[in-house]
């Protein structure tokens, strides 16, 4: 089993920045994919950003999140990180990270192919 706990979350006025992290607990050394994932009231979840450990580690971000967000892994503290710059008012949402230990998968930053997931934190940003 792996356990994810998100942190980092609040309120920012927009142009502004946050740090999530994502600490993993369990069997980490399992963990192949570690993504980050939003979900806006009265939208459906989606990927923001992705990590993938193979070949050295692959970043995958979603278009509206280029250049603004950065994800890294620090594998010494099993934790994933999500850098938001230049925050926009539609950046607000739930955020939550999740983990997948399979070798392949379709779609990086597809929900539906992620197992495990954190609770969620709050990013709200104002305008």
């Amino acid at each position: 089993q792996v356990q994810l706990v998100e942190s980092g979350g609040g309120s920012v006025q927009a142009g502004g920045s946050l740090r999530l992290s994502c600490a993993a607990s369990g069997y980490t050394d399992s963990l192949r994919f570690m993504g980050w994932f939003r979900q806006a009231p009265g939208k459906e979840r989606e990927g923001v950003a992705a990590f993938s450990s193979g070949g050295g580690g692959f970043r995958y971000y979603a278009d509206s999140v280029k250049g603004r967000f950065t994800v890294t892994r620090d594998n010494a503290k099993n934790t994933l990180y999500l850098q938001m710059d230049s925050l926009l008012p539609e950046d607000t949402a739930m955020y939550y990270c999740a983990a997948e230990t399979r070798a392949y998968i379709l779609t990086i930053l597809d929900p539906s192919e992620y197992t495990y997931w954190g609770r969620g934190t709050q990013v709200t940003v104002s305008s």
